[in-house]
């Protein structure tokens, strides 16, 4: 069984930094990719940033220069340095994992299908 926990969260004013990590408990050898994803009430579901076995990573346009995803060398935690926050990154943040090798893009939400229960990210300005 997997289970993914985020920590992390919090609330800080625009410009400051916040690091969330997410905690990988479960068999990882037929781990393809991990993700970030944030989530404001009434609005869908976004790919925030993607990061596969190999370290190599890709960011939503929105956060691309402030936020960057990493991972410890036995793939037991997912992290996501967030810096020069604005207003708008206010969102629920969940990461997500792809066991299956999905067709869909890694940006999107069904790719993945162990999620965690999320971390509030609130700044204000």
């Amino acid at each position: 069984q997997v289970q993914l926990v985020e920590s992390g969260g919090g609330s800080v004013q625009a410009g400051g930094s916040l690091r969330l990590s997410c905690s990988i408990s479960g068999y990882t050898w037929s781990l393809t990719y991990m993700a970030w994803f944030r989530q404001v009430p009434g609005k869908e579901r976004e790919g925030v940033a993607v990061i596969d076995l190999d370290g190599s990573a890709r960011y939503a346009s929105s956060v691309k220069g402030r936020f960057t995803i990493s991972q410890d060398d036995a793939k037991s935690t997912l992290y996501l340095q967030m810096s020069s926050l604005k207003p708008e990154d206010t969102a629920m943040y969940r990461c997500a994992a792809d066991y299956r090798n999905s067709a869909y893009d890694t940006f999107h939400p069904y790719r993945y299908n162990y999620w965690g229960q999320g971390t509030q990210v609130t700044v204000s300005s």
